[in-house]
């Protein structure tokens, strides 16, 4: 009856200590988005630019701990709403220099309303699953 006693107690320590084999593997969406982090890691790595390495760093701990879907969905339309923002500001900057008929601002103001333009389009692309 010891014996028995002692291998569950030593089973039981032994799971309780073991790392867990069935954990959740991580969504498609959020290993592209990991597997993108791992690259400007390892870009900012070569360059040497300190600071956005530990920026980086500590993105990729929190994809590892905490991405789903539903919060990078929720990532991506704050990312669309903040861009949808910006060319609204830039659509009004060009409507203003428009108004002043100065060709120099025109043309900055236009070049930052594409910019602009360009940047929603790349938030409103679909998260790849």
């Amino acid at each position: 009856m010891k014996a028995i006693a002692a291998a569950l107690c030593c089973a039981s320590a032994l799971l309780a200590f073991a790392p867990p084999t069935f954990a959740a593997e991580p969504s498609p969406a959020c290993q592209v988005k990991r597997r993108n982090i791992e690259a400007q890691l390892a870009n900012a790595t070569e360059q040497g630019r300190k600071q956005e390495v530990a920026g980086l760093k500590r993105a990729l701990r929190a994809n590892q701990a905490h991405c789903t879907d539903e919060s990078l969905e929720k990532e991506r339309s704050a990312e669309i709403r903040q861009a949808q923002k910006k060319v609204a500001e830039r659509e009004k900057s060009l409507r203003e220099a428009e108004q002043k008929g100065d060709p120099k601002k025109l043309a900055e103001r236009k070049a930052k309303l594409d910019e602009a333009r360009s940047e929603l389009a790349e938030a409103e692309q679909p998260i790849p699953r």
